[in-house]
């Protein structure tokens, strides 16, 4: 069982993935990703059924995740090596040519861990329920987890695979919504106001948790009691607060590294407030 200050120690660690990828290439999105380290941390540490050495395209026997936001890549890409889905070193290679870590996930590359191509935004949701319902007429009892930006929710397909779960009482998914209120353009008040969330994925008839994005405890908690509501007939959305380019003070909450590389100026800076805790690849 991994505990929370292991948990923490390869958070921080893969904050300095997430850096050190994005720079080294000049290209990227680091700020989505900090803001979910503790997040893919506790997944794929504590709450996910999976393993590495037995991964399928069709997940028979294990819980499936898929990541609908695509550009969160280097967070993703950083826990799957680091939990034995490939080498750590070859992080080295990301958005590189000919590289199986393109920018925005594809399983054109055959990389274990991805099982969707997610560089369209406002697919996931509905890609996902076809998982779960799959697994249903299986008879597989694990479940699918999803992870989505509350600037996605912008796309109508999300409120339309929404209605569709309830209507068909998809009750073994887990969505949950990394709220930062920011997307590449701005605040996602300004670009497009998304109203109250709760009370619209309470209409839409899911059952709605809330959560502190960057408290591990909290993140194990909240999503053990999303576990335990799986099965009652209805679908279960997680709004997960968090703070864009998380564990970097000059990217806290600024819009402007959604989509922007750190200088080298910008790397040693950051760097020197994350301690490398597990090795550098």
């Amino acid at each position: 069982m991994t505990t929370t200050t292991q948990m923490q120690a390869l958070a921080t660690q893969v904050r300095r993935d997430i850096v050190r990828m994005v720079h080294a290439v000049q290209s990227g999105h680091p700020g989505g990703s900090l803001g979910c380290a503790e997040f893919f941390t506790a997944l794929y540490t504590s709450v996910l059924k999976h393993d590495p050495e037995t991964f399928t395209m069709e997940g028979h026997g294990q819980d499936m995740f898929f990541l609908s936001n695509g550009h969160l890549s280097a967070v993703w890409y950083s826990l799957l090596a680091r939990t034995g889905y490939f080498p750590v070193s070859e992080l080295a290679t990301f958005r590189r040519l000919n590289t199986r870590l393109q920018g925005h996930p594809t399983p054109a590359e055959h990389l274990p861990g991805v099982r969707v191509a997610s560089g369209s935004l406002g697919q996931g949701l509905s890609v996902a329920l076809g998982a779960a319902l799959a697994k249903r007429l299986n008879n597989d009892p694990n479940l699918v987890y999803t992870l989505h930006g509350d600037g996605e929710l912008q796309e109508g397909q999300i409120w339309e695979a929404a209605m569709f779960a309830t209507g068909r009482r998809v009750d073994n998914i887990i969505a949950t919504i990394d709220y930062n209120g920011k997307q590449i353009d701005g605040p996602v008040e300004v670009v497009m106001p998304l109203g109250d969330l709760r009370a619209k994925w309470e209409a839409f008839g899911w059952i709605v948790l809330e959560m502190d994005g960057h408290n591990l405890v909290e993140i194990l908690t909240v999503l053990a009691e999303a576990k335990k509501l799986t099965g009652h007939g209805r679908p279960i959305v997680i709004l997960m607060h968090t703070h864009m380019g998380q564990g970097v003070d000059f990217m806290v909450d600024k819009h402007q590294w959604h989509g922007s590389p750190p200088s080298d100026k910008d790397l040693e800076s950051a760097l020197s407030q994350l301690e490398e805790t597990l090795g550098d690849y």
